[in-house]
């Protein structure tokens, strides 16, 4: 009988629980009733750890589903539709596999609209693995095991908590509704406007830094930052090639970095308490171009994460082809300041796409 493979999700915090139980039950969401179904004894989970994007473990699936809501395995979740397992490969998290080690290979990574349009990919499990990639994951798997090379993570990310968005059905499609109370992190406008042009500046000089051309939204050039206007590190204009709304669209994107006079990132930064404006422009080029191959980023403070996903999955964003979710992805204050930290000796040396290493996608992991 021919194995199947499964993708099995993890947070930091469930990997460790699942390890301290004695790695040897693996478990499920209620909703996945008709999928856990499917999985037969002699099945592969792949594991993989959300908040820092790796691979993590092989587990074989030792005997048939069973269902126990009482015995408690997971603090915060009793998955209850449960397999017991046999662990094949168990890493540990700074020996993991980063999933973009092996975007050259896996067939989720290939002819992408949208760069980011492969975390769609683990926004849910259990779900079928393809046996190709499942063979190129567990052969990376397989190699770390034997030759561990420590990569460091982000223990924030690892023990992130992925936002339980609730989900509504309307009609055919089904969206997510936030909550409408908030309360403003920050009441103080000022400030706001100067975090705002601090961070505007982070993006505009890392991007020239790396050798691009980068463009500032036309009302901020005359802006100032440390006595320096963020205009000078600014083309006059962007690239002009769509129509004329998409071409008004992006001239007030907060930060854009080109290369070849084409648009390789667009940044919106949103530090207010509506976090709305930007995701509308973003939401805008995306019904007005949705072929266009351009990394869509919010930038906000950390306090502001839970409502940048909260509005990211709002239905008029989950509508759009593709949703906004998944091509628009979030970066935090803290995580842009230190990895710019981090690499600033060597940032001549380095892609534009590495940007892409600190920018979390909206996991649904259901």
């Amino acid at each position: 009988m021919a194995i199947n493979y499964w993708l099995d999700l993890f947070t930091g915090n469930t990997w460790d629980e699942f390890v301290a139980a004695g790695s040897s039950v693996s478990g499920f969401r209620q909703s996945r009733e008709k999928v856990v179904q499917k999985i037969k004894p002699g099945d592969y989970f792949l594991c993989y750890v959300t908040g820092i994007s790796r691979w993590i473990g092989l587990l074989e699936v030792a005997g048939p589903v069973y269902y126990d809501d009482q015995t408690r395995i997971w603090s915060r979740e009793a998955f209850p539709w449960r397999f017991p397992v046999k662990p094949l490969i168990q890493l540990s998290p700074e020996n993991a596999v980063p999933v973009l080690s092996l975007r050259d290979k896996l067939s989720y990574f290939q002819n992408l609209k949208n760069p980011h349009l492969w975390s769609g990919h683990f926004r849910g499990s259990p779900a079928r693995e393809k046996a190709e990639d499942a063979e190129i994951v567990i052969a990376a798997l397989r190699d770390a095991e034997a030759n561990p090379k420590p990569i460091p993570y982000d223990e924030k990310k690892y023990r992130r908590i992925p936002i339980p968005p609730k989900t509504y059905q309307a009609g055919s499609l089904e969206v997510t509704i936030p909550d409408e109370a908030e309360t403003p992190v920050c009441e103080d406008e000022e400030k706001e406007e100067r975090a705002h042009v601090e961070i505007q500046w982070v993006l505009l000089k890392l991007g020239k830094d790396l050798g691009l051309d980068v463009h500032v939204a036309r009302g901020d050039k005359n802006k100032t930052y440390r006595g320096k206007r963020l205009g000078e590190l600014s083309v006059s204009k962007p690239p002009m090639h769509f129509d004329e709304a998409t071409n008004k669209t992006i001239q007030n994107i907060d930060v854009l970095w080109l290369a070849d006079k084409a648009i390789v990132a667009a940044f919106e930064i949103e530090h207010s308490t509506a976090i709305y404006s930007g995701l509308l422009r973003m939401s805008d080029l995306i019904s007005m171009q949705p072929n266009v191959n351009i990394s869509l980023y919010i930038v906000a403070p950390d306090k502001r994460r839970k409502k940048v996903a909260e509005e990211v999955l709002r239905p008029t964003f989950a509508k759009l082809k593709p949703p906004l979710s998944e091509c628009c992805q979030y970066i935090s204050y803290s995580s842009l300041r230190e990895k710019v930290r981090e690499v600033e000796d060597v940032i001549p040396h380095l892609k534009s796409s590495f940007i892409a290493e600190i920018a979390e996608p909206y996991y649904r992991e259901e």
